[in-house]
């Protein structure tokens, strides 16, 4: 039993269901993992032993409404692990990772259970039930199928070991590249040798300095990828060289945090999963389930694609090493002067300067005239910042969101600060999932990793950091709006390569003229971003896209080559594996190293992007043919938004997703919009 005094004892009474994050503590934890735990199993158990004969009701309705205490406690604990994570919660994660994995295979694998499902979906097509229904029974069959339900017993008490093992080297996989990034931040004892960062930023070190003991010092934390915002801006190469180094050095220092051994027994076993599955590899095994449906298909567009964006990499690269040489004569171009010499050509061939535009992106004016404002400009929402509900950081912010006609959507929270307890990155994570059944709303976090300037001093966003803000939002939309029966179908509960394509569809309002002109305005003068550098500025973004796709294309190949391996592969040196991977699939580029190297690669290690990182440009797809076709109907209108939303951002994952892009654009999608947008016509 839990103590009626822990905060996770009972649903939450505040408005949308909000966690009463000033009353959790890490204590809480434990025990409600248990009683969640052990509530879940009776209630499973109970389902699978009904006496009655299955329904769609007593069975598969009876799951979507079982496990909510472990629901409850589950939500609260992995955003913050990911969040706002302290050394208990770190220890808790370890813990609790096998024991719910256990879990997760205890309901799978449970034959009662499996044999119930399997009777209902036999005889589907008699039950009578609506399209979303349909579609739940099918995806519980799928999802067991998947899970293993149907080998034999001595296969699936194998399959139970691997997922323990599996979720206990993601979790130290993350633990340790979170601890590694940490140790890694750049000390700066002279301010000089910060030259070329803007005033804003160089506050922003001083301030994350003073945060970690180093009064008078200047401190540059790490970002996830290999890539750092200040290499664009710093005059030293030297410091410039100094924070590539520990950019990619993350994870591979032979010290208690390298993640080598971890991501090579991580694809061993991962693979011998995939074949207790049936499958060959551990791609095929996770694409199977994706809107690609094969390695080959999600393999063949990234291929597709390489060697004219390496081409035009190999041309850019050529451009920036005559600058570099006429700064420094008989010099080679490295990793870590591509964005400081790419940025020189901006300058002066477009006449854009990004560490200038700064001054214009105030993060609040970003967010509520500018993410806010498209959003009621497209869909008809409003925002009300609600200060009275209880925060788990200080410097998270709530807005109550609210419909055209006045309802009451969800709430959205937002945490942009980079701490040491949040791991890199940015990502959008739900606290409530929104579902008729079980009258829920959305609450919904988005996170960004944005340095904090000092008390009194503005926010100013880097040109990146805003187009990530519009990203985040759009997975947001993509849950407020969502209009679903059944949680399991809520919001972004759609195939991992289709789950991009709306927030980077959000992406495109940024530079949208109305929306632009309404926040783009310096935070001292109030005047708006020049129209001349607006123009220039969207004259100079397919500057770049030949660095920009081979470093992802690097990355998303790299994932491929580590899942398309069989269950007789063996890695003993990792970074060989890498060296040799890339050079095979033509994207071994000296000077541009992939987005992420395979020690610190968290999407694949250790979050759920394994052997999906081809996700986003599959997504980029859709997301360009749509942008196309939002271009060519008017652009920002309540009209386009509307349907966009009824067709698509509403249903989640209650129809098949290709089906619903059909459903808005009226036809497949057709591939020449990204190939236009990112200069690869020729491929």
């Amino acid at each position: 039993m839990i103590s009626p005094d822990n905060p996770f004892a009972t649903a939450s009474e505040l408005p949308y269901a909000l966690p009463p994050f000033d009353r959790v503590a890490d204590e809480h934890y434990r025990p409600a993992f248990d009683a969640g735990l052990a509530e879940h199993t009776a209630e499973i158990d109970a389902i699978a032993g009904n006496p009655d004969e299955p329904t769609f009701e007593n069975t598969i309705v009876a799951l979507e409404r079982a496990g909510e205490l472990l629901d409850r406690v589950s939500s609260v604990f992995y955003n913050l692990a990911g969040s706002n994570a302290t050394d208990e919660i770190q220890a808790i994660q370890a813990e609790m990772a096998p024991k719910l994995a256990a879990h997760a295979d205890a309901i799978h694998l449970e034959p009662r259970l499996f044999a119930r499902i399997s009777a209902l979906y036999e005889r589907r097509e008699e039950l009578g039930l609506d399209t979303e229904s349909l579609r739940l029974l099918e995806r519980r069959h799928t999802d067991f199928t998947r899970a293993g339900a149907g080998l034999p017993e001595a296969e699936q008490a194998r399959l139970r070991e691997l997922n323990e093992q599996l979720s206990t080297l993601q979790t130290r996989f993350q633990q340790h590249l979170l601890k590694d990034t940490n140790e890694l931040a750049v000390v700066i004892e002279d301010v000089a040798e910060l030259a070329g960062l803007g005033e804003g930023a160089i506050a922003t070190a001083a301030e994350a300095a003073v945060a970690r003991g180093e009064d008078g010092r200047y401190v540059l934390n790490l970002t996830l990828p290999t890539a750092q915002a200040a290499l664009e801006s710093l005059e030293n190469r030297a410091v410039r060289e100094r924070i590539f180094t520990a950019s990619v050095s993350r994870g591979n220092r032979g010290n208690e945090f390298d993640t080598n051994a971890v991501v090579a027994e991580l694809v061993r076993l991962r693979a011998e999963k995939a074949a207790l599955l049936g499958y060959p590899n551990h791609a095929a095994y996770i694409i199977a389930d994706e809107t690609a449906k094969t390695a080959e298909a999600a393999v063949g567009l990234l291929d597709r694609l390489a060697p004219v964006a390496v081409a035009n990499a190999r041309a850019e690269a050529a451009e920036l090493q005559e600058l570099l040489e006429a700064d420094e004569p008989g010099a080679t171009l490295r990793p870590w002067d591509w964005a400081f010499y790419a940025a020189k050509v901006r300058r002066s061939r477009f006449e854009v300067d990004t560490e200038a535009l700064r001054p214009y992106f105030e993060l609040n004016r970003v967010l509520v005239d500018g993410v806010f404002h498209a959003a009621g400009k497209l869909y008809g929402l409003s925002f009300t910042e609600r200060d009275d509900l209880p925060k788990y950081h200080p410097e998270v912010r709530i807005f109550e969101v609210f419909d055209a006609d006045g309802s009451a959507l969800g709430l959205f929270l937002m945490d942009y600060y980079t701490r040491d307890s949040k791991r890199g990155g940015a990502w959008m994570n739900n606290f409530v999932d929104q579902s008729r059944l079980l009258d829920r709303r959305t609450v919904v976090v988005n996170v960004l990793n944005v340095g904090k300037p000092p008390a009194g001093e503005p926010t100013l966003l880097t040109f990146d950091e805003v187009v990530t803000a519009f990203h985040e939002f759009g997975h947001a939309l993509h849950s407020l709006l969502s209009s679903v029966t059944y949680p399991t179908f809520s919001g972004t509960n759609v195939p991992r390569d289709f789950v991009e394509y709306p927030s980077q569809v959000n992406e495109m309002w940024m530079l949208w003229p109305e929306v632009l002109a309404n926040y783009a305005k310096h935070h001292v003068t109030g005047e708006p971003l020049p129209a001349e550098q607006v123009e220039k500025l969207l004259a100079s973004q397919q500057y770049g896209e030949g660095f920009a796709t081979t470093e992802y294309l690097a990355a998303s190949l790299l994932d491929q080559a580590w899942h398309g391996l069989g269950v007789d592969d063996r890695v003993e040196d990792v970074q060989g594996f890498e060296a040799d991977a890339l050079v095979k699939a033509g994207v071994a580029l000296e000077s541009v190293l992939p987005r992420y190297r395979t020690t610190y690669f968290n999407h694949v290690f250790g979050g759920g992007y394994s052997a999906g990182y081809y996700s986003y440009i599959w997504s980029e797809v859709l997301d360009a043919d749509t942008v196309q076709w939002f271009t060519e109907n008017g652009g920002l209108s309540r009209e386009n938004g509307d349907h966009f939303r009824r067709e698509l951002l509403g249903r989640g994952g209650s129809v098949d997703p290709m089906a619903a892009f059909r459903a808005f654009r009226g036809r497949d999608p057709e591939i020449e919009p990204l190939l236009k947008r990112r200069g690869l016509t020729g491929a």
